[in-house]
C-alpha cells in the first residue's frame, strides 16, 4: 500500500504553486486508459526547475506512458500536465519547443558520423546556420565525443551512442530533458560516465531532468526526488533519504520500494516490455 503521507506531500506540492513559476513539471489528475486498462491513474506530482527527478517502477508501472503524455506523444484520457509552464493538452507545440527526449529506442543513425547526426538534429530543431557549428562543437566537446565526431556511429560503443543521443536532445537547450532508462544495457563504466554527463547538464545549463529507471543505485546517486510508481499509481514520493528513513540506517531503495508497494522492482510488465528492454541492451551492448 502507498504511504499516505508521501502521496499527500506530492499532492500538496502540485496544488500549491501555479504552473510556470516554481515547478518545471506538474501533473493534475493525469490519467491514461487503454480500453479497460488504466496505465496511469489520476497522477498528481510536481517538481521544481533545475532538479533531477526519478520515476521508479517495474515494467508496466506506467512510467513510459507518463513520459509519453508529458512529451505530448500521447494524449491524456483525463486530467492535464504542465511542462515548463505550458499545458500539454492545450499548448503541445510550446511544450515541444521546451523539451528534449531520449527514448530507449535508437535515435542515432549508425551509417552517419556523430557530427552528421547532430547536424540533422540541429536542422530539425530549426537552429540557424550560423549557430549550428558552434552548438554542435560545444555538444561534442561537452559529451566527450569530439575525438570521434567524424567516425561512423555504427563503430561507437554503447556508452558513446547514448552520449550522442543525449547531445542530440540538448542542441536546442531545452528547459526539461526526459530520459527513458538512460543507462539500460550499458556496462558499469559506461553507466557511471553517463551519470556524470547528467550531473554536468544540470550544473552547466540548469536543465531539469526527469528520468525513468529500474536501477535503484542510479536513482540513489542522481535524483533529489524519487517517485515510486506501481500499477499506474503513485505509491510514494520523496528524497532517497526520506523514502529509506522508516526502514533504518541500512535500508536500500529496493527495500523502500517493497515497503511502499508490496512488490519488487522486477515484477510487472509483459513480453513486449521485456523484448524492448532486451533490444535496447543489444543495440547498446
Amino acid at each position: 500500500m502507498a504511504e499516505t503521507g508521501s502521496v499527500q506531500q506530492a499532492q500538496a506540492g502540485a496544488g500549491a504553486t501555479p504552473p510556470g513559476s516554481a515547478n518545471a513539471v506538474e501533473t493534475r489528475g493525469l490519467t491514461r486508459r487503454f480500453g479497460t486498462l488504466v496505465a496511469v491513474d489520476h497522477l498528481d506530482i510536481a517538481f521544481p526547475h533545475g532538479s533531477i527527478f526519478g520515476l521508479l517502477g517495474p515494467n508496466g508501472a506506467g512510467k513510459s506512458t507518463l513520459i509519453k503524455m508529458l512529451t505530448t506523444l500521447l494524449a491524456p484520457s483525463e486530467g492535464t500536465a504542465f511542462v515548463a509552464g505550458y499545458d500539454v493538452v492545450r499548448e503541445p507545440r510550446q511544450v515541444r519547443r521546451k523539451i528534449g527526449y531520449v527514448s530507449q529506442m535508437l535515435s542515432a543513425d549508425g551509417d552517419l558520423t556523430g557530427y552528421e547526426n547532430l547536424l540533422i538534429s540541429a536542422k530539425l530543431y530549426g537552429i540557424s546556420r550560423a549557430e549550428r557549428k558552434v552548438r554542435i562543437a560545444r555538444a561534442l566537446e561537452f559529451m566527450k565525443l569530439a575525438h570521434v565526431a567524424n567516425k561512423y556511429v555504427k563503430h561507437y560503443s554503447g556508452g558513446m551512442i547514448r552520449r550522442l543521443e543525449i547531445a542530440q536532445s540538448m542542441l536546442h537547450h531545452p528547459a526539461v530533458l526526459f530520459l527513458d532508462e538512460p543507462t539500460v544495457g550499458l556496462d558499469p563504466f559506461a553507466k557511471r560516465a553517463v551519470w556524470q554527463d547528467i550531473r554536468d547538464l544540470r550544473r552547466e545549463y540548469g536543465t531539469t531532468i526527469l528520468m525513468t529507471t529500474h536501477d535503484m543505485l542510479e536513482a540513489d546517486e542522481l535524483c533529489e526526488t524519487i517517485a515510486f510508481m506501481h500499477q499506474g499509481t503513485l505509491a510514494a514520493i520523496g528524497s532517497p533519504a526520506q523514502l529509506k528513513l522508516p526502514l533504518g540506517a541500512d535500508a536500500t531503495l529496493n527495500d523502500a520500494f517493497i515497503h511502499y508497494t508490496g512488490a519488487g522492482i522486477s515484477e510487472g510488465g509483459d513480453l513486449k516490455d521485456v523484448a524492448r528492454t532486451r533490444l535496447t541492451s543489444q543495440r547498446l551492448g
